[in-house]
C-alpha cells in the first residue's frame, strides 16, 4: 500500500507534464491553432493576388491585340491619331488609374509555448510535492518514522502452540 502512494505521486507528475505539454508545449493545441489561422490568412491573400493576377494578365492580352483598347490607353496618354481633333475641358478631375492592392507583406509568427524543458520540470516538481505530501501523511499516521521510534523486529525461530491431536 505504501508503494502505490509513491506511485500515485509519480503518476500525478506525469500527468501534469502531459496535459502542459499537450495543452501548450511546442506541439500543442494552441500551437496548432495558431498555424492554422496564419494558413487561412496566407491561403485568402494568395487568392486575392491571384485574381488581381488573372485580371492584369486579361488586360496585357487586351493592350496585345485590341485595337480599340489600345486606343482608349492612348487616348489617356493624351495621344491623337490622325484625322481626330482634341478638345480639352478645364474644371474636370483627371481620370483615376486603377490601382491593385496587394496586400500588405506577411511574416510568418512562431506561436507562443512553454518550453520542453519547463513542462518537465513543472511534472517533476508536481510528483516531488506529491510524494512530499503522502510522506508527511504516513510520518503524522505513525506509519513510517526516522530513528528512535522504531517497532521492535522479532528475530529467530518463531514458536507456536498447537493443539496435540
Amino acid at each position: 500500500m505504501y508503494r502505490a502512494k509513491y506511485l500515485a505521486a509519480i503518476f500525478f507528475g506525469t500527468f501534469v507534464y502531459v496535459l502542459l505539454s499537450i495543452s501548450f508545449g511546442q506541439n500543442s493545441l494552441h500551437c496548432f491553432n495558431k498555424l492554422e489561422e496564419q494558413k487561412r490568412v496566407i491561403s485568402r491573400q494568395t487568392s486575392e493576388i491571384q485574381n488581381i493576377n488573372s485580371e492584369l494578365s486579361l488586360e496585357l492580352a487586351a493592350l496585345q491585340n485590341d485595337r480599340a483598347v489600345i486606343a482608349s490607353y492612348a487616348h489617356k496618354l493624351d495621344y491623337v491619331s490622325d484625322g481626330e481633333k482634341l478638345v480639352k475641358i478645364t474644371g474636370l478631375r483627371p481620370a483615376q488609374t486603377t490601382l491593385y492592392d496587394t496586400g500588405t507583406v506577411l511574416r510568418h509568427e512562431d506561436p507562443d509555448f512553454l518550453p520542453e524543458s519547463v513542462c518537465k520540470i513543472t511534472g517533476l516538481c508536481f510528483a516531488i510535492m506529491m510524494a512530499f505530501a503522502f510522506l508527511l501523511y504516513d510520518l503524522s499516521r505513525g506509519e513510517v518514522s526516522f530513528g528512535k521510534n522504531k517497532k521492535p523486529i522479532v528475530t529467530g525461530i518463531p514458536v507456536y502452540e498447537l493443539p496435540q491431536i
